[in-house]
């Protein structure tokens, strides 16, 4: 079995979709662990980009059936989490609005990212390192922050939290789980960004949204492909088991296992 092979069959992914199945599948994959967990529904941070608008719309679909089917209410909760002044929050709401959602907070994480930046700064200092935070490193504090907001919210109102992790970032390291922060469900983890972009199509999502570029919003003009180096055309194919050019699956495969750390559970003796 080739690298190729492992990849897929550990990642699950599909060579063809149904992108109608796979909705139905993925709402109720959210709807029984909501029941089995006892909790009163999800929260979904959207950023305005495909991954969490995609997220959003199956959450909303799967807490509209669950309240409607057991006369209980059940929410789901969009968090947006600017840095300061998001120049694209627009399309965070816009999904929002597409998705008829009425529960919605806003957590600006600017203030509490610097604290910590400051902090972190001032502990270098003592070691007698005087710099900055490096921009790698600020980013991957506003993802962690985000990640605190997220779950102060959860726990008090009772919800699961809900990741966009799918298996085109899995692939390369590039999302928020083991060494980042983690989620509590994952609803697009065997999709790769191809198959996200045919759910989002029939879900609906805003043509605003479509037409971006992948980013993280880790710092201002980053985006996905840029950063890695490597096309989510090129990381699609692949996960179908499809050929693509050897420098591009050979960027792939290195990611992948510098990365097994975060795909794996924390170790322990």
């Amino acid at each position: 079995m080739s690298l190729q092979d492992e990849i897929i069959q550990q990642l699950g992914v599909k060579p063809i979709i149904d992108p109608e199945q796979e909705i139905r599948k993925r709402v109720d994959f959210l709807k029984e662990y909501v029941l089995k967990s006892g909790t009163t529904g999800l929260l979904i941070a959207i950023s305005g980009g495909i991954d969490s608008a995609v997220a959003t719309g199956l959450c909303k679909k799967a807490t509209d059936e669950l309240s409607a089917e057991t006369g209980k209410d059940y929410m789901t909760l969009g968090v947006f989490q600017p840095y300061g002044e998001q120049v694209d929050i627009s399309d965070s709401y816009a999904v929002a609005e597409a998705f008829g959602l009425k529960h919605r907070v806003e957590t600006n994480i600017q203030e509490a990212v610097d604290e910590i930046a400051l902090e972190v700064e001032h502990s270098l200092k003592s070691i007698g390192i005087s710099r900055h935070l490096s921009r790698g490193g600020k980013g991957n504090v506003k993802a962690r922050t985000r990640m605190v907001a997220q779950y102060a919210l959860a726990f008090d109102l009772n919800l699961l939290v809900v990741g966009t992790d799918h298996a085109s970032e899995a692939i390369t390291g590039f999302f928020t789980k083991w060494g980042d922060g983690a989620v509590d469900i994952t609803p697009l983890s065997t999709l790769n960004k191809r198959q996200v972009r045919q759910l989002a199509a029939v879900l609906g999502v805003p043509d605003s949204v479509l037409a971006k570029a992948p980013t993280a919003g880790l710092w201002e003009g980053q985006t996905d492909e840029n950063e890695l180096g490597i096309t989510y055309d090129d990381n699609s194919s692949y996960l179908e088991g499809k050929t693509i050019s050897d420098a591009a699956r050979e960027k792939l495969e290195k990611q992948f296992l510098k990365t097994a750390h975060k795909r794996n559970p924390i170790p322990g003796i």
